[in-house]
């Protein structure tokens, strides 16, 4: 279902000199878009700046491979260090030091790009759906982040690894691993995918929370390195707003950069909600007025 995203629209631009002493403005040339009427006003989506960064600027792509760069460049250190874990303590259910290495990467908007997904929404004005997203998993279509492939590589060839902790759920588990078989990244077992809907052993998971699944991963390897797009990626978040994640954010401030990496998603996540009191039933325009109400201005 990967739609071809065609740019959708040409800008004309004709310079006209002004004579030399004329007061008057240049007259404008007569081009198609000039004379076809009045254009049929476009609905405003919040998502759209977003979506056209995440696919068309450059900047977005050196932002990744500089992260994945900077990451693997850290891993000779972390493999070293025996006391090295980026789970939090409270994950953790025993000794890990003699453990084998591991790193947890998210999938969405981490090592897959689902920008196309994103696009179709802004092109058609819905908004997210399960059926709709689980529709376009199946297709197995997303491809590779910048960088994270590389660095996917090269830790599996020191010997780590790679858990991929997700919330596609466990039933897109077969389309999920057979994406990831696709675009080449190394899946050890199909074990290491562990969606939404994991049942962990003496562990309660709350909502989406990711923490029962990271800690299964921490009871049989050492975690070097944590990847993700959302704070949730890395430890659960007791409380969304933007104060709470503050604070639960707070005790691993010196492990960002080092054995946590944050990839920018500016198209969806957590930090939303956390500003309209996680209220979905709002509807679109009121969201809008309270994430208008929450922009700062000096």
């Amino acid at each position: 279902m990967r739609p071809e995203l065609v740019p959708c629209a040409l800008v004309l631009l004709t310079a006209c000199a002004t004579a030399p002493g004329s007061t008057k403005p240049p007259a404008m040339a007569s081009t198609p878009a000039a004379t076809a009427g009045p254009r049929t006003a476009v609905p405003a989506d919040d998502s759209l700046n977003a979506v056209l960064w995440t696919q068309r600027a450059l900047e977005h792509d050196l932002v990744f491979a500089a992260i994945y760069r900077a990451a693997g460049e850290k891993l000779a250190a972390a493999l070293a260090d025996p006391t090295w874990d980026a789970l939090p303590p409270g994950e953790r259910d025993g000794p890990f030091d003699q453990l084998p290495p591991a790193v947890i990467v998210d999938l969405d908007e981490t090592v897959l790009d689902n920008a196309p997904y994103q696009a179709l929404l802004v092109r058609t004005g819905d908004e997210y759906a399960e059926p709709s997203w689980a529709e376009w998993c199946r297709q197995e279509a997303a491809s590779v982040l910048p960088g994270a492939l590389e660095f996917a590589r090269g830790a599996v060839e020191r010997g780590v690894t790679l858990f991929y902790i997700s919330n596609r759920t466990v039933a897109l588990g077969p389309a999920t691993l057979a994406n990831l078989r696709k675009t080449g990244f190394p899946v050890t077992g199909d074990h290491t995918f562990l969606g939404l809907g994991t049942v962990v052993e003496g562990c309660q998971t709350t909502g989406s929370e990711k923490g029962c699944r990271r800690r299964l991963v921490g009871r049989g390897h050492r975690v070097l390195m944590q990847f993700g797009d959302q704070l949730g990626d890395f430890v659960d978040v007791t409380l969304n707003t933007p104060a709470g994640r503050e604070q639960s954010l707070a005790p691993y401030t010196k492990w960002i950069g080092e054995r946590w990496w944050v990839l920018p998603n500016p198209t969806y996540g957590s930090w939303e909600p956390a500003v309209f009191g996680n209220d979905w039933k709002l509807s679109r325009d009121h969201r809008r007025q309270l994430k208008i109400d929450a922009l700062r201005v000096n």
